[in-house]
């Protein structure tokens, strides 16, 4: 699951809204499709017994009719007078159309009593009389499969008749048997019975109480040899292969299938005197109309609730889970800072309303908080770098007025005015009339003159090389930030080899900042020094390097507290190259007090 799904199931909206619909929707909708299903199946198992019940009505009616249909053949078989007039072959053409006559008057004679709509007797060997053959209209009719088949066999057969162009337009079921001699059993012909469609309807006519139904009678192969609804499927396989199969496994039984693209209750029984199938087919769609109409009924029903549960759902939104998500979007906006003034104010006198106006009023008193915290931090970072002041100036300071003292004492040299000229206009620059913004020019001054009193006192020149840019020269620079990193290079990395010890200076802008190196091939710094200077513990403590490092460390401190912790100083160093100290300082609006809301 991912986090957007995550975040719609932990919404209170969204979670009344499931619920709701568990509780009420679900419920509703799976009774619902619970008594459809059992309104089919009761319907269904009510139409089965209906069906099977007229099935077998049907069966046993339809088989007396077989029965004595077969009785009256025989009667037809067992004639004297057939037996005797096919027992010789005509020897010339008036024998055999003396034949045709007597053979013709008496099946006009004995066929009214047969139940069927023709029925034909034919010679062993049709060729032998061609003007009886001529006279019933039948031609090649040894070339006939059902005849060959009849003659092969002393069993009934039952062959579908389909309807040829120029001939009976309707399907007929021929009953076919052949017969021999009275008393031998010598084939003298074979009887042909035609049960036209008025003979089967008799039996196999839907009942007025099933709407839609059809009746069908299959063969064992399901090719279906008669259909109550105007032989639409006769002489074609039943369009159902899983029903055949079913037929096939069971003498009767009953099921849901479909037909054609119809779903069909299909109710079939088998047979006793034929292998045949009677099947019953009734659309469910007109067992189930009673049902339908209650469906749509409730499917009304429904969608008026749905409609109603959707209103009180958007009703508790409008009124109550939106502006409480709204509430929720305050407060997350307030938790990354972003405080959202003017506060929403809410004039509703319920939970809601109470909840906007305590979140505003709390809002109200974290932004005089914040205020106040940032008042204070201000005063904080003011009292700071006052005390980072004094501790880098008195100690210079003593040192310096020990060396004017000195010079006056054993000297009287004219460069202790210099030395005093100089150290005014080091203290003049360090004060900066009280400012803590200055020019990165005046720092640059500056540290000339705080060079100059170390040439001085220390007796020994210091070289010192500047390389600025003009235009970085009148940029605002936080003052006292360079003097103590070129004290630290002349006391603990130059002082013992001023003969090739020697520092550069270079400023220049780096997109929105000035970046101020100043390296020096003196010995490095050593790593406890570095340590400490990166965890911000007091570095006096480290034995044998006593106050080296404070300067940078004060430095380092007041960038941090001014401008962040991204303009922490960084420095390179080693023994085989010196120190490389890199400061990256803000470009500010002209006399900002503080770096962090000032920046171009």
């Amino acid at each position: 699951m991912n986090k957007h799904s995550l975040r719609l199931a932990s919404s209170f909206r969204n979670r009344v809204i499931l619920i709701f619909f568990m509780i009420i929707i679900v419920p509703f909708l799976l009774f619902a499709y619970y008594a459809h299903i059992k309104s089919i199946e009761g319907i269904s198992n009510a139409n089965t017994k209906i069906s099977m019940s007229y099935l077998l009505q049907t069966r046993k009616n339809f088989e007396i009719y077989l029965n004595r249909l077969n009785n009256q053949i025989n009667d037809i078989i067992g004639n004297k007078q057939i037996q005797s007039l096919l027992e010789q072959r005509p020897e010339n053409p008036a024998e055999e159309e003396a034949f045709a006559v007597n053979l013709l008057s008496l099946l006009y004679q004995k066929t009214p009593g047969i139940d069927a709509f023709r029925v034909n007797v034919f010679p062993i060997k049709p060729a032998s009389y061609p003007t009886y053959m001529s006279m019933v209209g039948v031609s090649n009719l040894e070339k006939e499969s059902w005849f060959l088949n009849s003659k092969a066999t002393v069993s009934p057969i039952w062959y579908l008749n389909m309807p040829r162009r120029g001939t009976y337009v309707r399907p007929l079921l021929t009953y076919v048997k052949r017969f021999s001699g009275l008393y031998d059993q010598i084939p003298r012909g074979i009887v042909a019975t035609d049960l036209s469609e008025d003979q089967l309807k008799r039996y196999f006519y839907p009942s007025d109480r099933m709407k839609g139904q059809k009746l069908l009678l299959l063969d064992e192969r399901g090719t279906v040899l008669f259909d109550s609804s105007d032989n639409q499927w006769t002489g074609r396989p039943i369009p159902s292969t899983g029903f055949i199969e079913l037929a096939r496994s069971a003498r009767e039984g009953s099921q849901t299938m479909a037909f054609d693209g119809t779903t069909q209750l299909a109710t079939y029984l088998k047979m006793d005197s034929e292998p045949w199938t009677i099947v019953s087919l009734t659309p469910l769609r007109e067992l189930t109309g009673s049902i339908r109409e209650i469906n749509r009924l409730l499917i009304a029903f429904l969608v008026i609730y749905l409609i109603c549960c959707f209103a009180v759902v958007l009703y508790l939104t409008v009124y109550f889970t939106q502006p409480i998500v709204k509430l929720v979007r305050l407060m997350r906006k307030s938790e990354s800072g972003d405080f959202p003034f003017p506060y929403l104010l809410s004039a509703r006198e319920d939970e809601v309303g109470w909840l906007y106006r305590g979140f505003g009023s709390l809002l109200l008193k974290t932004k005089e908080l914040i205020e106040e915290a940032s008042r204070s931090e201000r005063k904080k970072k003011e009292l700071e770098f006052q005390v980072l002041s004094h501790q880098i100036n008195p100690h210079f300071l003593y040192n310096t007025l020990e060396s004017i003292r000195w010079k006056a004492m054993n000297h009287g040299r004219s460069d202790i005015s210099e030395m005093v000229s100089a150290l005014g206009n080091l203290l003049r620059l360090s004060l900066n009339q009280g400012k803590e913004i200055t020019t990165l020019g005046h720092e640059i001054e500056q540290v000339k003159a705080y060079v100059h009193i170390e040439q001085a006192r220390l007796g020994s020149p210091v070289r010192i090389l500047y390389s600025f840019d003009e235009d970085t020269l009148q940029l605002p620079f936080l003052r006292l930030l360079l003097q103590p990193i070129v004290e630290n290079a002349i006391q603990h990395s130059i002082r013992d080899n001023f003969e090739r010890g020697k520092i550069l200076m270079s400023a220049r802008r780096e997109d929105s900042d000035l970046v101020i190196e100043v390296a020096d091939n003196g010995t490095g710094i050593p790593k406890a020094v570095l340590a400490r200077l990166e965890t911000g513990a007091d570095i006096g403590d480290i034995p044998g390097d006593a106050g080296r490092g404070v300067g940078l460390r004060n430095v380092n401190e007041r960038l941090k507290l001014y401008f962040g912790d991204a303009y922490k100083l960084q420095i390179e160093t080693g023994a085989e190259f010196g120190t490389k100290i890199t400061i990256r300082h803000p470009i500010l609006k002209d006399d900002m007090p503080h770096g962090g809301s000032g920046r171009s």
